[in-house]
């Protein structure tokens, strides 16, 4: 049993850090391809999967008492929401007649607020304010996003992070 533990422990340590390099790794080449489109619906395609593997390290992060790790990594995703949002609304489409883009960013939004939800309640109330300033950032955007896509429907107010 002692040679079994011996061996499985650094098998276990070596696959643990292997994820979090290629968590790593699939973050940069999704950040790349982000950077290098210029074109403001194929940047916004590309919002899910990068959102999915940032909070991915987010998750780690908050799950290993990296806290302010994984709100620089929030702030980032924020950062990469705002630039698609506003270079989705410089292209003056009709999000209405023409969803591309639109969607997959709101899709991704309404992701991160999920899983945002499921991460604030872990962290210690102090380090859940600057977490629940950036949930409101993107639920504002989510709200404007909607109201983008569907603009003849009701007004309804933002999702609250849960307490």
């Amino acid at each position: 049993m002692r040679k079994k533990f011996r061996i499985c422990v650094p098998v276990l340590m070596a696959a643990a850090f292997a994820s979090a390099v290629f968590a790593q790794g699939r973050i940069s080449e999704l950040r790349s391809r982000f950077a290098a489109e210029s074109d403001s619906v194929r940047k916004a395609k590309i919002m899910p999967q990068l959102g999915d593997a940032e909070f991915q390290q987010i998750q780690k992060d908050i799950a290993d008492g990296r806290a302010d790790d994984a709100l620089a990594l929030l702030r980032q995703y924020l950062a990469e929401a705002q630039a698609c949002e506003k270079g989705l609304d410089s292209s003056g489409t009709d999000a209405e007649k023409h969803p591309s883009g639109f969607k997959q960013l709101q899709i991704s939004l309404q992701e991160s607020l999920r899983r945002l939800n499921a991460e604030v309640p872990q962290l210690t109330s102090d380090e859940q304010t600057p977490f629940r300033d950036v949930h409101r950032d993107i639920s504002d955007m989510d709200a404007r996003l909607i109201h983008k896509l569907f603009p003849h429907e009701p007004v309804t107010e933002p999702a609250k992070p849960k307490d």
